[in-house]
């Protein structure tokens, strides 16, 4: 994993006073006989894991183990990563923009912000939009290390029905499974702006399978007003009214940071998976942790 710069250990260290040598040595120990996990973790990726779980260690050992059999698994989200040669992730590259703010929030928290740069629902593949989005964000946390907190803003403008036609239930269950419970996060708040009536649909989707946690801190903005009570605007990009500059010139430099990172992309999803076949007891599948997909055929939406 030298294809990448982690923030250095020591570094980690002064920023979080909490941290302790005994802690990341007793999750090194412990993954080391995980005999189904990767080999040979690097310290600053356990380290955002304790961070993520306020340096409790059982809560951390679940994180972790829910991050790599999901990486393992959800091969619709972290399969297929190749930034250069995947026309599936270029499309998506060209159609929706994901990037990490330079500003913060008033409370220190680090800021990423999504919306459409092409319109048109058939250039918008669910999966492929958040296979980019977890690569943005494995860069995001591995160049960035740990941070007092995350938040989410998506910007609904130019999305329609039509784009919330091509969301499936089961996709959206997945992915806010390994959302809530596999991140090494520190999720503060999820907030959505521009919201039109097609947010009422989309809502319906993601509800279900929002823990009580996220549904607290999730906020509707239909204008600017409320947004500036939780984030600073002037950190946005020019187009969502902020100062941070022009959304292609942010999202250029955040795409150039991807591609650097091609051989990062390929050798993270060989090594970074469990195998199943020395997992102690008995193998897990997609269906063991998600359940059978044909349950939700008939899945009801509000």
């Amino acid at each position: 994993m030298d294809l990448v710069k982690f923030v250095p250990v020591e570094e980690e260290f002064k920023r979080n006073p909490e941290l302790k040598e005994e802690d990341l040595q007793h999750l090194k120990d412990w993954c080391s006989k995980q005999s189904h996990f990767p080999s040979n973790l690097p310290d600053p990726i356990l380290i955002l894991f304790l961070h993520a779980n306020y340096y409790r260690l059982e809560p951390t050992k679940v994180t972790l183990e829910n991050f790599f059999t999901c990486r393992t698994h959800l091969t619709e989200f972290f399969s297929n990563r190749d930034p250069i040669g995947s026309k599936e992730i270029r499309n998506q590259m060209a159609t929706i923009l994901l990037t990490p703010l330079k500003g913060k929030t008033s409370e220190g928290y680090d800021v990423v912000y999504t919306r459409l740069i092409d319109f048109n629902p058939e250039r918008f593949n669910y999966n492929d939009g958040m296979r980019l989005f977890n690569m943005i964000a494995d860069l995001w946390l591995i160049e960035g290390g740990t941070m007092k907190g995350h938040v989410f803003i998506c910007d609904i403008t130019g999305v329609t029905m039509a784009h919330a036609l091509r969301l499936s239930p089961m996709g959206i269950k997945k992915y806010i499974y390994y959302f809530q419970e596999a991140t090494p996060l520190r999720i503060k708040s999820l907030h959505f702006m521009n919201t039109t009536s097609v947010m009422d649909f989309i809502l319906g989707l993601i509800k279900p399978f929002l823990k009580k946690e996220l549904m607290d801190v999730l906020y509707l903005h239909p204008t600017l007003d409320s947004l500036s009570e939780h984030v600073p605007l002037e950190i946005l990009p020019n187009e969502a009214g902020g100062k941070a500059g022009p959304m292609a010139d942010l999202y250029s430099e955040v795409l150039r940071n991807v591609e650097d990172h091609r051989e990062f992309f390929l050798e993270e999803e060989k090594t970074l998976r469990v195998d199943e076949s020395k997992r102690t007891g008995k193998p897990k599948t997609a269906s063991d942790i998600f359940g059978i997909e044909g349950s939700f055929k008939k899945l009801d939406i509000d």
